[in-house]
């Protein structure tokens, strides 16, 4: 039971990541501070084999580095880059290509779905909505945090670490 609560841990704390990301732009530390507890935890009560346990943590620092220097180019955010990377922790190896390339569908997806947002005018009644506003300024980016969470949870229930748990 205390296994099921540390799988149900990781689908809370990406959609949390996700609302936080579109209503403020912002994914914070502690996010993926926990994302990186509950998995050394989870990982632990499903009985992951050092091996394997390596092989996450090598998927999780991979996507880091590749996320920092994307982060340098102005690419993503230093949230997004840590998010993702916390999430590689918990996809793994296996299913690793399959996030990256779905995350990049789920992120494209949302790009054009702002890029139409932006070209419309906002309703009157949406002015006052600080998070639509800032969303809907061309000069504001893309909370990719929301692409990375969906793209984590259309992935998690695929992986070994998922089905470990069950």
């Amino acid at each position: 039971m205390v296994a099921l609560a540390f799988q149900i841990l990781f689908p809370l704390l990406v959609i949390y990541a996700a609302i936080t990301d579109l209503f403020t732009m912002t994914i914070p530390n502690r996010i993926s501070l926990l994302l990186v507890g509950g998995f050394a935890g989870s990982a632990v009560l499903v009985g992951l084999a050092p091996y394997d346990l390596l092989l996450h943590a090598a998927c999780g620092l991979s996507v880091l580095a590749v996320g920092f220097i994307m982060f340098a180019f102005g690419w993503i955010g230093g949230g997004d880059a840590k998010l993702a990377a916390a999430t590689a922790l918990w996809i793994g190896s296996e299913q690793l290509a399959e996030y990256i390339l779905t995350a990049a569908l789920c992120g494209g997806v949302l790009t054009l779905a702002i890029l139409s947002l932006r070209s419309v005018p906002l309703p009157a009644f949406a002015l006052g909505w600080d998070w639509l506003t800032r969303l809907h300024d061309r000069r504001s980016g893309v909370p990719y945090g929301v692409a990375l969470a969906g793209a984590a949870l259309l992935v998690y229930p695929t992986t070994a670490f998922w089905k470990a748990a069950f």
